[in-house]
């Protein structure tokens, strides 16, 4: 098997020697690319963000910009890289760098003071740059006052989606001439080396075998081996995205003997919409998911914006969020209320475990060892009445107090049949089978709805911790129904 090695900003250099739990930060780090930085070392502020080659939606490949703190180096085992130093282009002569577009706007508009966040904000910033359906919009200014277009102030009129940077943070400079250098950047020139990339394919995944002393990281070239892996080494982690795994390894110092990387597998990165149903890969990331589906399921599309940040979107995938059996994940609610399924695989074969009966304890699940999520099964058709209610402290980028996902069939002012799933009020995401027993065959009025909001909070065991108190989580659970009336019988502006 091929030396593991990484290309970045244009260079092949191998990964070795770094140890199995590297990650892409310090490796960097330790070539002399220190504008790549550590802040929270858990994915939330972004100082570590570069750009990685993907398969692409509108384009063979796209930029992706990924948090560098969480990824394991070899997981990006024959993968493209470019930090915050290789935007800039130089010639053979010498000359001083030119510096790229965004880098360009930043600095004339003060959007950067210390400098700490700022080459993490210009690669979350040139993933959007090089979004290839970003486009200038024609619509007048914002008429609340934003700079943006008419759809409002966080979009710019240059097609800029301020959302890019929702897993960036700054301490001193604020975000107005961030936000400024953002709505200025134009469009890529056709001679931009990047956007030229962009045309050709992204590099293969390669089968990795990368094992040292202290650790073995492996990446199996099909669905097949992997599952031959996992029953040869039960004791493996296993691994997509890693923004769950990589915390671990950074705040918590843990390693595993083995790593199993399943990210990358064609098996688990399908994406199927039939007039029965719609499959989902398991390795797909959100953002991917998001793209790919374009609103075909408005619950989905409603979660996603709500799911962490753009940069955690970027490598986050829904077996990930499944398989870790946290009971405030955000994306198991919405499968709840959409009756989703999972399609498990192991060395016995292929199974359908309807995702209601998945959970079983705190962080349990019916997943056997050595079987792997490999699909989510949404049915078709989707209830026509949806809302994702996600009750956290800040609007974005952050985890969940509350969860709520809501899917119903309502027929004449009658609720034909509600399906409501919900995460951080018990040990499990769970089902709300009171309330939909309560909804269905009623009216949809202000009285009933309003009996089956004290019904809502009464569900779970919701428990008092640093987020909030089990009696808010309560209250938040009626709410969300009642807000859902509301929405769903307001008076439309003539």
């Amino acid at each position: 098997m091929v030396a593991a090695r990484i290309t970045v900003n244009g260079k092949e250099t191998p990964i070795s020697p770094a140890a199995p739990h590297t990650t892409v930060l310090d490796f960097l780090r330790e070539r002399g690319l220190t504008g790549t930085k550590e802040g929270c070392a858990e994915g939330e502020c972004g100082a570590c963000s570069v750009l990685v080659t993907r398969p692409g939606v509108k384009k063979p490949t796209d930029w992706v910009a990924v948090n560098a703190c969480l990824v394991p180096v070899a997981a990006l085992d024959g993968q493209e890289v470019v930090t915050s130093e290789g935007l800039a282009t130089a010639d053979a002569s010498g000359a001083p760098a030119v510096l790229h577009p965004v880098q360009e706007e930043m600095a004339v508009r003060g959007g950067s003071q210390c400098g700490y966040c700022t080459p993490g904000f210009i690669c979350s910033m040139a993933s959007e740059y090089y979004r290839p359906d970003r486009c200038a919009h024609t619509e007048p200014a914002d008429p609340a006052g934003g700079t943006g277009p008419a759809g409002g102030p966080e979009h710019g009129p240059n097609g800029f989606d301020l959302h890019a940077l929702s897993g960036n943070l700054c301490r001193c400079t604020g975000y107005r001439p961030i936000r400024d250098a953002a709505f200025a950047v134009g469009m890529p020139a056709e001679d931009d080396p990047l956007a030229r990339r962009r045309e050709q394919s992204p590099p293969e995944p390669v089968a990795t075998a990368y094992v040292r002393d202290d650790g073995a990281f492996l990446r199996p070239g099909t669905l097949a081996d992997a599952v031959r892996l996992l029953r040869e080494r039960p004791g493996a982690t296993v691994v997509a995205g890693s923004t769950d795994w990589g915390v671990e390894v950074n705040i918590r110092s843990r390693r595993a003997d083995c790593v199993i990387a399943v990210d990358r597998l064609p098996e688990l990165r399908e994406l199927h919409v039939g007039s029965d149903r719609i499959e989902i890969g398991a390795a797909l990331t959100l953002t991917e998911i998001e793209r790919r589906l374009d609103g075909e399921v408005p619950l989905l599309a409603e979660l996603f914006p709500q799911f962490a940040s753009r940069l955690i979107r970027n490598s986050a995938t829904l077996g990930g969020n499944l398989g870790t059996g946290s009971p405030i994940g955000d994306s198991p609610p919405v499968l709840l209320a959409l009756e989703a399924s999972l399609v498990l695989t192991g060395a016995d074969g292929e199974r359908e475990v309807p995702l209601g009966d998945y959970f079983t304890g705190y962080r349990q699940s019916v997943r056997r060892p050595g079987e792997l999520i490999r699909a989510v099964r949404i049915p078709r058709p989707l209830s026509p009445v949806t809302a994702f209610h996600k009750i956290a402290k800040r609007r974005f980028d952050d985890i969940s107090s509350v969860a709520v996902a809501f899917a119903l069939d309502i027929e004449d002012g009658t609720v034909r049949t509600a399906r409501i799933g919900l995460g951080g009020v018990a040990a499990t995401p769970i089902r709300a089978l009171a309330t939909e027993a309560a909804l269905e065959g009623g009216p949809w009025t202000a009285e009933s709805v309003g009996a089956a909001a004290r019904v809502l909070s009464a569900e779970g065991t919701p428990m008092d911790d640093h987020r909030a108190s089990a009696g808010y989580r309560s209250a938040m659970l009626g709410q969300s129904l009642l807000k859902l009336y509301a929405r769903t019988t307001e008076a439309v502006p003539s």
